[in-house]
């Protein structure tokens, strides 16, 4: 599809089919969200400084070729790294306050912010600036998602508490996002 298709198409799809992605679907798409573009490190996403402050994570449980369990994204390489050895999207779902696309869904991307690397240099602006930076990423996700057959919904409606938990993140970082990615209704 060309650019112009891609966004003509683009929605929020909800509602996906018990069908697994191929690893290499969810890597193109963990690639857009934060993927590096040039020799300098530069990223798919925009970023203040290019301080590149966001975390990304897959969370899967229906992807060919992938174990359950959460993986990080490391874009220098392009390639993840498993975090958790387990299914949690039963509880991701719960931490979204019962959206049942997060359970449904093969998998799902989630993005979480170290603040202070923005701060730091930016202050209180950084704040501003990180999301701002997530949504370059989220729109990313959408567009390549929709090129590749696949769906999602930006979901920013959880109790950030439990999804840190969940995925055992680091203190440091706080989450901000949820994309269920699959193939949809």
């Amino acid at each position: 599809m060309n650019v112009e298709e891609v966004l003509a198409n683009r929605r929020s799809r909800r509602d996906f089919q018990n069908e697994a992605i191929s690893a290499e679907q969810l890597l193109q798409i963990l690639w857009a969200a934060y993927g590096i573009t040039s020799p300098g490190g530069l990223r798919t996403t925009p970023s203040a400084g290019a301080l590149y402050p966001l975390e990304i994570y897959a969370v899967v449980g229906h992807v060919e070729g992938m174990e359950s369990g959460v993986y990080k994204y490391i874009p220098d390489g392009h390639n993840v790294m498993k975090t958790l050895d387990k299914d949690v999207r039963n509880k991701l779902c719960e931490a979204a306050l019962g959206q049942k696309m997060v359970t449904k869904a093969p998998a799902s991307v989630v993005y979480s912010a170290v603040f202070g690397k923005m701060t730091k240099r930016y202050g209180e602006r950084g704040v501003k600036y990180i999301y701002i930076e997530v949504g370059h990423a989220a729109q990313n996700v959408y567009l390549q998602a929709e090129a590749l057959g696949l769906g999602t919904c930006a979901i920013g409606a959880f109790t950030s508490s439990k999804v840190k938990q969940i995925l055992n993140l680091p203190a440091k970082e706080e989450p901000l996002y949820l994309m269920p990615i699959g193939y949809y209704q």
